[in-house]
């Protein structure tokens, strides 16, 4: 394992005085420079943009700009801790859209802001709506973040219909895009068609469903989804929306009883809810990918003396294991590719086509560069190497383009110069060092 340990005080003191700024494009050093950044030259440009709304693309930093919009209502695994103690989150995930991705983020906490002051209580849909679409002129994007289910779906849901600009809410989407690759090359090592998967996820949550909808899209057909009152089958009257959608006709009444003879169990839920019994129950070259934080489902130990000497696939969360399912390696392309072409939305084809390309190059030999910083690692495709590394520069240009690619083909966005885009990332990746 690649333990990398950081102390309270080393976190506190690189938080001290936030963790992004503001870096100018362009000179101000000269009497001329203020003419054409404000007063008189300013005032064109204006006048530009209200005769042509789309030119805001071309004469704003909107063209490369996402708004990181929460409301703190699910801060990572803490719960509700509220808008303000959102922000090192907010400001975190800016930081990795522009080290990666090269997005420019800016954190946009909403609080609640309810009678008499108070800042707590569940998320309002229609006010999170009404406050990101106000605030939508200056963004090309919006990134949800650490809201609540079920309200984020219906936010994300809403927004998207109603904006031309992509709306993507990470924590429903993200995981499960990594998830995907995953699976996909879970599937090539196992020698099994997606569609022959039987797969099994436990928690019913944002993260839960859309992982669902990701693998149907992708070609499962046999899954069942696992809540905190076991299965979610037909017949149950307590099914929201979005699990009714993936209700199952399974016999089976608990998480223990699905797992007998299932290829893959995804965990987005609680921390040591599968023993080692019900992973030796599942089928022949099983994966087990349990994402929970800090403590997974089940731990890699466990299951590592479980199957013994037999073939699996572990994955986790956790940067200390192999096999990390990392947000940090979809959102950032995903946005770079809707942004490059301008697309109105991040639709499903073009989630899917990142699902690809992330599980694509994780086939591909790994360069040496980024060998060293994992030297306690053996990265080649294999079932402890199922996933590329966050900090893999190709990735820049790999998923950014699959995804701009996805969005033209699927009419997400209007028709581009896709050499072009590809060539110009490829710039981008040189400019960036």
């Amino acid at each position: 394992m690649n333990k990398t340990s950081v102390t309270r005080e080393d976190v506190l003191a690189f938080h001290r005085g936030g963790k992004i700024g503001l870096a100018l494009p362009k000179p101000l050093k000269t009497p001329r420079d203020l003419c054409l950044a404000y007063t008189p030259g300013v005032a064109l440009a204006v006048k530009e943009i209200a005769a042509h709304p789309e030119r805001s693309f071309d004469l704003t930093a909107r063209s490369n700009l996402v708004a990181v919009v929460s409301d703190g209502t699910a801060i990572l695994g803490l719960g509700d801790l509220g808008a303000l103690a959102s922000v090192p989150v907010m400001e975190g995930k800016a930081v990795l859209f522009k080290a990666f991705g090269d997005v420019d983020g800016w954190p946009v906490p909403l609080a609640r802001c309810r009678r008499g002051g108070a800042n707590t209580g569940p998320t309002d849909p229609q006010r999170v709506i009404d406050c990101v679409a106000a605030l939508a002129p200056m963004y090309g994007g919006i990134n949800l973040e650490d809201i609540a289910a079920p309200a984020c779906f219906e936010i994300e849901d809403r927004l998207d219909a109603m904006l031309d600009i992509p709306v993507f809410h990470d924590d429903q989407w993200g995981t499960a895009v990594i998830t995907t690759a995953g699976l996909m090359n879970y599937a090539k090592l196992a020698d099994r068609q997606l569609g022959d998967l039987r797969v099994v996820i436990n928690g019913a949550g944002a993260a839960g469903i859309r992982i669902a909808d990701m693998f149907k899209a992708a070609g499962v057909r046999d899954l069942v989804i696992c809540d905190t009152k076991g299965t979610v089958r037909s017949e149950r009257t307590d099914l929201n929306d979005h699990k009714r959608r993936h209700a199952s006709t399974t016999g089976a009444r608990t998480l223990g009883e699905a797992l007998a003879g299932a290829h893959v169990f995804v965990g987005v839920s609680a921390a040591n809810c599968v023993s080692g019994a019900d992973v030796k129950a599942m089928a022949p070259f099983p994966a087990i990918f349990a994402m929970a934080n800090p403590d997974p489902e089940i731990r890699p130990e466990v299951v590592a003396e479980a199957l013994a000497s037999k073939p699996y696939i572990m994955a986790t969360g956790r940067s200390d294991y192999p096999n990390q399912i990392n947000n940090v390696l979809g959102f950032p392309f995903l946005f770079r590719g809707a942004l490059d072409v301008r697309a109105r939305t991040i639709n499903t084809a073009m989630k899917v086509a990142a699902s690809q390309a992330l599980a694509a190059l994780a086939r591909q030999p790994v360069p040496a560069e980024v060998k060293a910083l994992y030297p306690g690692e053996q990265l080649a495709f294999s079932p402890s190497y199922i996933i590329p590394k966050p900090f893999d520069r190709r990735l820049l240009v790999e998923i950014s383009f699959a995804v701009a690619q996805a969005a033209v083909t699927s009419g997400a966005a209007p028709a581009a110069d896709l050499t072009a885009l590809r060539a110009s990332l490829v710039a981008r990746l040189k400019a960036k060092g």
